[in-house]
């Protein structure tokens, strides 16, 4: 994490900076609460990250995300050691770990705001304590099993696919009372899917508009073609490319031999089974639409949900401990070691993070982001003065008031309802901010344009353009009049709450 951290990583990824950006503004917003939540993106990482996005210094530094998902990647950790030590040998579990600790993609994902550290503890529970269930027929660990799945449910929608799946295994492997324990984690895993339904109905009186609302996925597709659509031969071969990318091309040899090794033993199927599900969810998203990968190797040779392929890395490091136990009990030692050696060759072979592919995806996906958003910040952060207040959307534009440390609360953003619409409607009797900051074509330009025919009237302070990037729009509000000097420090409150020059006063 220090090593990320350092360089300024954490926030490469847009993905990260949105989820950062969502869990602030439950606490910070011009209208906080419940409803901030959103409709698209699974809530839980954002819930636990709320503790930590209290504090500005681990909002603005990207660390709050760090928090949860390093501490998930521990956990992750812990719950694939202990699995695989019940399964096999403490030797096997010690090179699982190795193998899935080593891994420097997952390395990086675990210093980010991303759901996947959090989907892997969520997924290796699931696995832990649905091994436990055929040793011990416990309620507590069907119970585990239904509260890890939960989990999963509520940080990734592949979380939703392994219900029946597992809900099947405790069927099948309960002893006595078997309907019983397999409905109570079935009913303790689908309470997630019950409430983000809900939760969608409560808030758009759609409960599929994470599916087909206009922030959906598939919204943002729409009808572009991609390598997988409707071609299952492309989607498992762009599938599998990049789980090789994630995972290096020797754990792809030695993952799927152990794999296959599972297969034979009896006690080994169902976990192998389980570990491969979530690689056969995103196979049939790609089939059926909404879910491109795009690989540097492969048409159309850009970066583009490459870190989907982690889906298969813990049936990975699953398969190589399976390796290792099979060694003969005084070769083990060795085992581990070649093992933990050769999963980790392509990382010493190339010890950089251009070989590292979700480093290199965020990196190549958010240099011009970074770009304007660093440029924007630096405008903005010595001329706003608090109170103020910034029109502007949210998305990557947000980037730029956590860059620049500005409280969320200090912007109207098309979150914010009622305010937002009747501010952008008649901005004439409800636009009172200062500041705009707007990306080319958005609702806030459009609203200021028809600000300016009976209502405040912005002038235009500082335009960024970046290559191959939107142009970023920062406006002041100066109602017709002579332009905020920034060497004048006496200041009058004025209509729609604006700071007034003295001689304005004389006007």
């Amino acid at each position: 994490m220090w090593f990320f951290w350092q360089r300024g990583y954490l926030s490469y990824y847009g993905d990260a900076e949105a989820h950062l950006n969502i869990a602030r503004r439950i606490l910070d917003s011009r209208t906080p609460g419940y409803d901030e939540i959103g409709t698209v993106w699974l809530p839980l990482l954002h819930v636990l990250m709320l503790p930590f996005v209290r504090s500005d210094a681990l909002w603005h530094s990207a660390l709050a995300g760090a928090m949860v998902s390093g501490t998930c990647f521990v956990l992750a950790g812990a719950f694939l050691f202990m699995a695989v030590r019940r399964l096999h040998t403490t030797l096997a579990a010690v090179a699982a770990t190795l193998v899935f600790a080593l891994n420097p993609n997952i390395l990086y994902l675990q210093s980010t705001a991303m759901t996947e550290p959090l989907f892997m503890a969520a997924l290796l529970g699931i696995l832990f304590f649905t091994v436990r269930f055929r040793d011990t027929q416990g309620w507590g660990a069907a119970c585990g099993a239904g509260l890890a799945a939960l989990a999963g449910t509520l940080t990734r929608y592949e979380g939703w696919f392994l219900i029946p799946w597992v809900a099947l295994f405790i069927l099948l492997a309960a002893k006595r009372q078997r309907l019983l324990k397999a409905a109570l984690f079935a009913v303790i895993a689908a309470l997630g899917p019950l409430y983000w339904l809900g939760h969608n109905w409560w808030c758009c009186s759609n409960v599929l508009d994470f599916y087909n609302g206009p922030y959906s996925p598939r919204a943002i597709q729409g009808a572009a073609q991609y390598p997988g659509l409707g071609d299952w031969s492309k989607a498992v071969r762009y599938f599998l490319a990049a789980a090789r990318w994630c995972a290096g091309a020797p754990l792809m040899w030695l993952g799927a031999a152990g794999l296959m090794a599972c297969a034979v033993v009896r006690e080994a199927r169902w976990p192998a089974w389980l570990l491969l599900l979530p690689g056969v969810f995103y196979v049939l998203s790609m089939h059926l639409g909404g879910t491109p990968i795009f690989l540097p190797d492969l048409w159309p040779n850009s970066y583009y949900n490459s870190r989907y392929g982690l889906a298969l890395f813990p049936s990975l490091a699953f398969g190589a401990a399976g390796l290792v136990a099979l060694a003969p009990p005084r070769a083990r030692p060795l085992a581990v070691a070649a093992a933990a050696l050769i999963c980790v060759a392509p990382w010493l072979i190339h010890p950089r993070p251009e070989a590292w592919i979700t480093w290199k995806e965020s990196q190549v996906n958010s240099d011009a982001r970074r770009a304007w958003t660093s440029e924007a910040a630096a405008y903005l952060a010595p001329r706003y003065q608090r109170g103020t207040g910034i029109i502007t959307t949210f998305g990557d534009i947000t980037g730029i008031l956590r860059t620049a440390g500005i409280p969320l609360r200090e912007t109207l953003t098309w979150d914010n309802w009622p305010l937002w619409p009747a501010a952008v409607t008649r901005p004439e009797l409800f636009l009172r901010e200062e500041w705009a900051v707007v990306m080319g074509g958005d609702p806030v330009q459009t609203a200021l344009l028809r600000a300016g025919a009976h209502g405040p009237r912005y002038e235009l302070m500082k335009t960024v353009m970046v290559p191959h990037a939107p142009v970023i729009e920062i406006y002041h509000c100066c109602i017709g009049l002579t332009p905020l000097n920034p060497d004048e420090n006496s200041v009058h409150e004025g209509p729609w709450n604006e700071k007034r020059l003295p001689a304005d006063e004389e006007r």
